[in-house]
């Protein structure tokens, strides 16, 4: 059972694209309130797994899944799983800036207008204002709410999406490769955004890149050919893991 609201219980995970197995048995918690990094070569499954977390796999056809993922002691696969409120409690930030082609302001207050959570005006400005903070973007944008979305530069836009997550008020938020499009300083600046995050939110990303996962998560999963090889504390994994095929990975030795 996950250990408080907001945390993951996986047990004995398989996933199917059609014939093909892409997960296999897989099992870990997802603490509460933390960062859990998900790292591998590519192909491994780790983008796989993250998709299974809030059903977005349910859009490709051929698809399925064995197994337990348990969201506060519910099992998100039973029949009777609302999967648009699951994926209102587990949001999700994509590899690349998606921003809607509408207005700044529109872009955060999308979320809340479709769920009916805007309220009147008022609320949803001050919803809008304080997702952007929350994003760290509330100071670059505050003068230009109505300006096209695509008018912000790249690390911008992808804040924005944060803010747009943020707005639907999740327990959960997915990551799946969100820097890897932005330069080092964009980069800085939304892994500084994930360490204030985590402290209303539990965050779960995949990266590609090591020294991040070391240097902004609290627990580390490593798969390898759609298996969990090992997953641990961070400071564990990188400076002692326990599995050889770990150490081989992360110093570079294969992958």
């Amino acid at each position: 059972m996950p250990e408080a609201n907001s945390a993951f219980s996986i047990q004995n995970l398989n996933f199917y694209y059609s014939a093909k197995r892409a997960l296999s048995n897989i099992t870990m918690e997802i603490p509460p309130r933390k960062v859990t990094a998900l790292i591998g070569p590519s192909g491994c499954g780790k983008s796989t797994f993250l998709r299974c977390l809030n059903r977005m796999n349910d859009t490709i056809a051929g698809t399925r899944v064995e197994g337990k993922i348990l969201l506060d002691g519910s099992d998100i696969y039973a029949p009777d799983m609302d999967v648009v409120d699951l994926r209102q409690r587990v949001g999700m930030v994509f590899q690349k800036p998606n921003p809607f082609p509408q207005s700044i302001f529109d872009n955060v207050a999308f979320g809340p207008r479709v769920t009916g959570r805007a309220g009147n005006r008022s609320q949803l400005q001050g919803l809008v204002e304080e997702s952007l903070k929350r994003a760290a973007l509330w100071d670059d944008v505050k003068d230009k709410l109505q300006d096209d979305a695509f008018s912000l530069a790249l690390g911008q836009q992808q804040r924005l999406c944060i803010a747009r997550v943020v707005a639907i008020q999740p327990e959960v938020i997915l990551m799946d490769e969100s820097t890897s499009a932005l330069d080092p300083v964009a980069t800085l600046r939304v892994e500084e955004l994930i360490a204030e995050l985590k402290r209303d939110y539990t965050i779960v990303i995949v990266t590609h890149n090591m020294q991040q996962a070391a240097r902004v998560s609290d627990v580390t999963g490593f798969f390898w050919m759609g298996e969990l090889v090992e997953v641990s504390e961070t400071a564990q994994m990188f400076m002692k893991p326990k599995e050889e095929l770990t150490e081989a990975y992360i110093t570079g030795r294969m992958g």
